[in-house]
């Protein structure tokens, strides 16, 4: 071998290009790791000094809810015209203390005045009819027994000489022709007797017929003069019953319609509470559920006498009437706070209410770690609610602290990372 000539050792170890692979494939190892096994939840920094922490507890559930009731009447009157008019005189005014009986308003009606006196006028002729009808039955008759009496007679008289003729023509005194003329005499007679009896007792019964229809007729006037009468008497508008007149809206001049509400009358025997509940308790709520009124710092038993299914703007009403005493010195509109008893109180697990339900439905809720560093999601599930509490079903045990503050600006994340600033 030449001494040039010479064999190279190739260098042990690592080298750079190889260690850079290395490191390379390390950290793709580290990250693919933070990515299949690390947390990756949406976090939120968020300060306790703007949350507020409820801690849940066992202890007993009191199944009520509290609402705004106001003061009605226990019952109103709605005054509707009965006959239209022209507001004349205005009496009583509102506000004003009634008695059965007071005209409350006057009013004019001219064509009414100008039907009555049609109406008037219609049952004189009726009568005048029913009169010249009763008075030519009268005559009728009295001529009828005045033929009957004559023809009776006469029948007498052709009898007399129809049997004297009878014993003569046996007898050859008169002639054949002499006795056939009074046979026939006779005979007529008696036809005619007949016939006017049978005319009498038909001209009877006709006149009976028409005497009774003239009768029926003015009865039937004389009910609708009654009835015409009396819409001229509700012109003058009277209060129905006692009470306080709360409303009467015609002005003097005013045409008042038939059928138009003129007014209200509050009966004030007794006082009722209308109170306006939140949709959610609809299915608990039913008439004699008992709560209470509270006046003057003061509490009253009522209970739900009606239930108005009807929904609006996510409420219902309901009115309350008192079962026991009425709070004195009462006012109608006036407002009191309701308590009212919807269930058996019993022992269950108990979250403060707040406003996180605004935004979770009471779905889910932030729990706090007991370490206090942060909080995560959760699902629960939340029974009845009082005022004050929500009863937990399920997801929360005794001891856990929840955040019961509005989640508004982190409701899209699943940890809150909790920072003290002091």
């Amino acid at each position: 071998m030449d001494g040039m000539d010479r064999i190279i050792e190739k260098k042990r170890g690592l080298t750079r290009k190889t260690a850079m692979y290395g490191v390379m494939g390390i950290l793709i190892l580290t990250m693919a790791g933070i990515l299949i096994f690390g947390d990756k939840s949406s976090k939120y920094n968020v300060e306790l000094s703007r949350l507020t922490i409820d801690e849940v507890r066992m202890d007993v559930f009191q199944d009520y809810i509290t609402e705004q009731g106001v003061v009605q009447p226990i019952r109103t009157i709605y005054l509707d015209a009965v006959e239209g008019g022209r507001v004349e005189e205005i009496l009583i005014e509102e506000g004003s203390t009634v008695s059965k009986g007071d005209v409350i308003l006057r009013m004019s009606n001219n064509n009414l005045l100008l039907e009555i006196t049609n109406n008037e006028a219609q049952v004189v002729r009726a009568i005048n009819e029913l009169r010249t009808a009763r008075l030519s039955m009268d005559q009728q008759k009295l001529a009828n027994k005045q033929q009957i009496i004559r023809l009776n007679n006469q029948v007498k008289q052709e009898k007399r000489m129809f049997e004297k003729n009878k014993l003569l023509v046996a007898q050859n005194h008169i002639s054949q022709e002499e006795f056939d003329r009074s046979a026939e005499a006779y005979e007529t007679s008696l036809a005619q007797l007949d016939l006017v009896k049978e005319t009498y007792r038909n001209d009877s019964i006709y006149r009976a017929i028409q005497i009774s229809s003239l009768e029926s007729s003015v009865k039937s006037m004389e009910k609708s003069m009654t009835i015409i009468r009396k819409r001229l008497e509700s012109l003058n508008f009277k209060a129905p019953v006692d009470g306080e007149l709360a409303t009467l809206t015609p002005e003097i001049g005013q045409v008042i319609n038939y059928g138009t509400r003129v007014g209200t009358i509050n009966i004030l025997e007794s006082y009722k509470m209308r109170v306006e509940i939140d949709e959610h308790y609809i299915a608990r709520i039913h008439t004699g559920l008992t709560g209470e009124c509270d006046f003057a710092n003061k509490s009253y038993p009522a209970e739900i006498a009606k239930v108005y299914p009807e929904v609006q703007n996510g409420r219902f009403g309901v009115d309350m009437v008192f079962t026991g005493d009425v709070p004195e010195q009462i006012r109608i509109g006036q407002a009191s706070r309701i308590r009212l008893q919807l269930g058996e109180s019993r022992e269950g697990l108990l979250l403060s209410k707040g406003g996180f339900y605004s935004k979770t439905g009471g779905q889910w809720v932030f729990v706090v770690d007991p370490s206090g560093d942060f909080a995560v999601k959760r699902d629960i599930s939340i029974g009845r609610q009082n005022p004050r509490y929500y009863e937990v079903l399920s997801g929360l045990e005794p001891g856990e602290k929840v955040i019961t503050s509005s989640y508004q600006t982190f409701a899209d994340h699943d940890k809150l990372i909790l920072k003290d600033n002091n």
